[in-house]
């Protein structure tokens, strides 16, 4: 949305999920993350705030509510300095959370996630199986009988770093990204989420004429194994992610650099594939692809 008489445009973006964890507060900085990285998608460097959406069943023990919101407000208040502006709550047999948060940019400054270029690395700011982590979180509690074969303390430690991927904001890939006087070198970008990294990838490639080949996954410990016994797309990228990580198409010769600055601002990142033409929005997954396991970042 243009702001008249400057080169600043409005960004807005509205993302609703149901809840992930039973913690209260730690879903709100879930919520607040997923909803907030679709603006950080587009290169806009601050959120100038949130509205709150919040579906709850009558019979939800006030604690609950209260949490959830007083999650999203930290998040919004000590993570990104930003606030929560108002919102709205309903009754639902269904919980749902998230809402609306806008921000501002110079129009030319704008990363949109179309606009890749044949030779393009594909850099991932965050690692993937976050579906697998979370179903198993559920099953801990719900159902451990099924998780005996497997290291309680490696799951927790997944469990850990997944709840900390969901609660890492990708505002600083932002502040990366300015930086650099000229960062025309980044020609497309978005945020990996409920399509999987190869749904959000083939998304990138819509209207180019392009393809992709993932050459690289770089996933949570555990998530692949989990990933097969529950039944999840894994192999084929397509698991969803909850406020995953930035995927940025970048020219080949600035790659390098560009990681190098992101690990020196404490972002783990991984060069995950490369861009080429082999058929229209084809994007398939190597033969020979690297799997690396992830255990902390």
């Amino acid at each position: 949305m243009p702001v008249p008489s400057s080169d600043m445009v409005q960004v807005k973006s509205i993302d609703i999920f149901t809840p992930l964890v039973d913690e209260p507060e730690i879903m709100g900085e879930i919520a607040a993350c997923n909803v907030t990285n679709d603006i950080f998608a587009m290169n806009v460097p601050e959120v100038s705030g949130m509205l709150v959406f919040l579906a709850i069943n009558k019979n939800t023990p006030m604690h609950i509510a209260e949490g959830i919101l007083k999650g999203i407000k930290r998040f919004m208040e000590q993570k990104l300095h930003s606030k929560v502006v108002g919102g709205h709550t309903i009754y639902s047999e269904w919980p749902l959370i998230g809402g609306e948060a806008s921000g501002f940019v110079n129009k030319n400054n704008l990363i949109r996630k179309h606009g890749v270029k044949k030779g393009d690395k594909l850099l991932l700011t965050k690692p993937i199986g976050l579906q697998a982590i979370m179903a198993a979180y559920r099953l801990q509690k719900d159902s451990p009988e099924m998780l005996e074969e497997l290291s309680s303390n490696e799951l927790n430690n997944s469990i850990k770093l997944a709840l900390n991927l969901m609660t890492t904001s990708n505002q600083g890939v932002v502040k990366t990204i300015y930086t650099y006087n000229d960062f025309s070198f980044i020609h497309a970008m978005t945020d990996v989420t409920g399509f999987g990294l190869s749904g959000h990838l083939k998304e990138m490639l819509q209207n180019s004429g392009l393809s992709a080949i993932i050459e690289a996954i770089p996933s949570i410990k555990l998530s692949k194994d989990l990933s097969k016994e529950y039944g999840y797309a894994f192999s084929e990228c397509l698991c969803s992610e909850t406020a995953g990580g930035m995927l940025i198409a970048l020219d080949p010769s600035s790659v390098e650099d560009f990681s190098n600055t992101l690990s020196s601002q404490g972002i783990s990142n991984w060069i995950v594939g490369t861009i080429d033409n082999k058929e229209p929005e084809l994007v398939r997954i190597s033969k020979k692809v690297n799997n690396i396991e992830i255990d902390n970042v």
